[in-house]
């Protein structure tokens, strides 16, 4: 959506009355930290001393505090508490979040809250000890709760729905009492999240998990893996016909598929480069849903709306964290999203241009004339970099750790961890990484504050390592010992060269310093065909480099002409922003050490990221040419 349309629809929802009639729960985390354990004088078994405790609403209660920091004003809750400790907390966090819990009924016997202690320890969840799995929900109460929730079905929008545990208030007799309201109550929504019996909630609107839903629809027998990509519309379209009402299915990471009346529609899930947390991701993907449709938004809104707070929620570790409208607009005006996930896993589902190794994802459109084309440096043209992720984990890990002399578990983690912040931030500006280093440094608490260094502070760190390996690269080259050409994509300046005799306009966009990418395009024999047209990191995180270039080049022939511009990259980047403004971007998917072949977790990362084309290299460059500009 664009800021207005997701302003105006943050703006319906603050007057949309909900309802939610679930389990409601309370999630604790608890920080374990091993340093100080100590045998127990009883036992003698060693202590778990916990660091950090922190409690957050789950499940039903996730949904209203999503709900609520979304704006959403009148919430009214239908559930159970038990009378313990935990039932306080949860109230108090509710209460806090200015939720009226009147709604919520206590009871006294044969019912605990329902309670998820979940112990971390070196960040690692370890078993969780649950509360609540042998509830049974009186009939006394179960009676006062459906009382409860006709009196107040008249004033309400919208009723969701939500079943978390087996043992919970959505029994048999509820269900069917249930059912019955929704199918009395026209022109009044209920959307049901059940995780045990999402089949027996009558003409509901629906919201499950792929696996569930393929399970239901009889395309995959229970415990399967979820069916291929390609099965997901006849998935949904069955059970559209079963139910009678819009279907929404999770689908990987966040993304989500709809089907209505209007059609089917799929929203690719987001691309978020910083940790993950996915717990509660779901429920706030509900609430995101729900508070659509009760404003009024259309199904396929809805579902661009949940997983866009979803997306906001998920980056929120150690928690079930909440959106705000503030948060949400942030990460909806200018999402980035994961482009044909299905066809980026499965390289044997790939499509090749006769007779070439070039792998086409989407055609080029008929008649489409490239004016403007934007290379990337580090690994589109040059290799003169290559193996800067050796240098960059060792490097990250010696931050993270400090002066602490970790166990082998604790070192593993961490080493995982920057692995993985690695493979997720390949292509962006390195400033922008070593930001996100310096909350991975706080993130593992191994370093007191004053000894944190700020993100320019780490890059000089990473650089005078990186810079070694590259001005001795460059020096054995000024000896003879090595060419350019040992440092260049195959077949990478021929190419160039015959872009240029097409008389096109060629940019070049690094996320490297300005001064280095010049110096290093000077020395690999490229630097001129460019002009000054060469564009490097300024030193700004708030800046991209690449993404300047992008605004520029629309400055300059108007944002109509957008498909006039070509890129090529091995970062995603430079082809997510190309591709959400309707160029067409080329794919370098390049075994760095060789300089040639196809590196299958390139290939992943770019069509993820909007690769229209993918090629290992420059070599077939005359039938390249002949794709990109047909006679």
């Amino acid at each position: 959506m664009k800021r207005d349309e997701l302003t105006a629809l943050l703006a319906r929802i603050r007057s949309v009355r909900a309802a939610i009639v679930g389990d409601f729960c309370l999630d604790a985390y608890l920080l374990v930290d091993p340093s100080r354990s100590e045998a127990s004088l009883e036992t003698s078994l060693a202590t778990r001393p916990v660091r950090t405790q922190r409690y957050s609403p789950g499940g039903a209660a996730n949904v209203a505090a999503n709900l609520r920091s979304m704006g959403v004003e009148h919430i009214a809750l239908f559930g159970v508490v038990g009378a313990d400790p935990f039932a306080g907390e949860l109230l108090r966090l509710l209460g806090a979040a200015g939720i009226d819990t009147s709604g919520l009924l206590v009871q006294r016997e044969e019912w605990d809250t329902h309670v998820y202690i979940k112990p971390f320890e070196h960040e690692r969840e370890q078993h969780r000890i649950d509360f609540g799995a042998f509830n049974a929900l009186h009939a006394a109460v179960e009676h006062a709760l459906m009382e409860n929730l006709e009196a107040a079905l008249p004033s309400l929008d919208i009723v969701i729905l939500k079943q978390q545990v087996a043992c919970g208030v959505h029994t048999e007799a509820v269900r069917r009492r249930l059912c019955a309201l929704a199918g009395s109550s026209p022109g009044r929504l209920f959307i049901t999240d059940s995780r045990h019996f999402a089949d027996a909630y009558g003409r509901t609107i629906r919201r499950l998990p792929l696996g569930e839903a393929a399970r239901i629809a009889g395309a995959a027998p229970p415990g399967a893996a979820p069916p291929p990509p390609g099965e997901v519309e006849g998935v949904c379209r069955s059970l559209f016909a079963r139910w009678g009402a819009p279907v929404f299915v999770t689908l990987e990471d966040q993304g989500c598929a709809v089907i209505d009346t209007g059609g089917y529609h799929e929203i690719p899930p987001l691309l978020i480069l910083s940790p993950v947390d996915p717990v509660g991701a779901g429920d706030s993907m509900l609430a995101g849903i729900a508070a659509a449709l009760g404003a009024g938004g259309s199904p396929a809104e809805a579902a661009e709306l949940g997983s866009v707070v979803a997306g906001v929620t998920a980056r929120k570790l150690l928690q079930t964290g909440t959106a705000t409208p503030e948060e949400i607009i942030a990460l909806g005006e200018d999402s980035d999203r994961r482009y044909r996930p299905d066809l980026a896993r499965e390289s044997r589902r790939a499509v090749y241009a006769p007779g070439t190794d070039i792998e086409i994802v989407s055609a080029p459109p008929a008649r489409r004339r490239f004016t403007h084309v934007i290379f990337d440096n580090d690994g589109t043209l040059s290799t003169l970099r290559e193996g800067w992720e050796r240098i960059m984990e060792p490097m990250m890990v010696r931050a993270i750790l400090g002066e602490k002399d970790p166990d082998a578990a604790l070192e593993e983690h961490v080493r995982a961890a920057v692995r993985d912040f690695i493979d997720r931030t390949t292509g962006i500006q390195t400033l922008v990484q070593m930001q996100g280093l310096a909350g991975l440094v706080r993130r593992f608490r191994c370093v007191p504050e004053r000894d944190i260094l700020d993100a320019h502070g780490y890059k000089r760190v990473y650089n005078e390592a990186l810079l070694a390996m590259v001005n001795d690269r460059l020096g054995r080259m000024e000896r003879g010992e090595l060419s350019a050409s040992d440092f260049m994509i195959r077949g990478a300046l021929p190419f160039l060269e015959a872009l240029r005799a097409r008389g096109l306009t060629l940019y070049l966009a690094s996320g490297t310093d300005q001064e280095d990418v010049e110096r290093e395009a000077a020395v690999l024999g490229y630097r001129e065909l460019f002009g000054d047209r060469v564009f490097g990191s300024v030193g700004d995180v708030t800046r991209e480099a690449k993404r300047i270039v992008l605004e520029r080049i629309h400055a300059a022939i108007g944002e109509g002409a957008s498909d006039r511009v070509l890129t090529f990259g091995d970062g995603p980047v430079e082809l997510r922003e190309t591709h959400k403004r309707g160029g067409y971007t080329v794919g370098i998917a390049s075994d760095e050490i060789r300089r040639w072949g196809l590196n299958v977790r390139k290939r992943r990362r770019l069509i993820e990221a909007g690769a229209d084309l993918v090629i290992s290299d420059f070599s077939q460059g005359e039938k390249l040419l002949a794709i990109l500009f047909p006679r």
